[in-house]
């Protein structure tokens, strides 16, 4: 089977399992490099990352079933991602979460038409002390509005008008 990455990412993997004692604990950090490369992780993706490992796909199948940044399906350019545990929820999680479903026209796990953005209601952030939290793509945003947020998305929306 062909691998579904490119060359660069292929040695950055040899890398990475060369750290590690123990060749398992370069899992998630293989699959967030594949995630960004191919922008989810396609069933080839996470096939090679299985072989590479000497891990069943099941198992590599189960540590994406666990981390929320992990994805399996195409997201937007932008993914928003609303943080509603206790902290957030406390100080307004829930409504900027409603508020952003609104503002995006899309549900939970959803993309929009023009593929800009996706939205996902996630349990922690880890950013209870500065809550309300959202992450987009790797950017933290906390102590949010909506207000805030839409000024935010609106900076992220001219740059995916600009190509950036």
């Amino acid at each position: 089977m062909p691998t579904p990455f490119s060359q660069g990412l292929e040695q950055k993997f040899a890398d990475l399992m060369g750290r590690y004692p123990a060749r398992r604990s370069a899992l998630v950090p293989m699959l967030m490099y594949a995630q960004d490369e191919l922008g989810y992780l396609t069933p080839a993706a996470i096939a090679r990352i299985a072989e590479l490992l000497g891990e069943s796909e099941m198992a590599v199948r189960e540590v994406i079933g666990y981390y929320s940044m992990l994805r399996t399906e195409k997201a937007g350019k932008y993914h928003v991602q609303v943080c509603t545990n206790i902290s957030c929820l406390l100080r307004g999680g829930e409504e900027l979460y409603e508020h952003c479903q609104k503002r995006l026209g899309i549900g939970n796990k959803q993309t929009a038409a023009d593929g800009v953005f996706s939205l996902e209601e996630v349990e922690c952030l880890g950013a209870c002390s500065w809550a309300p939290a959202v992450q987009i793509n790797y950017d933290f945003h906390q102590e949010l509005t909506p207000e805030r947020l839409d000024q935010i998305l609106d900076a992220y929306r001219e740059r995916a008008v600009q190509g950036a």
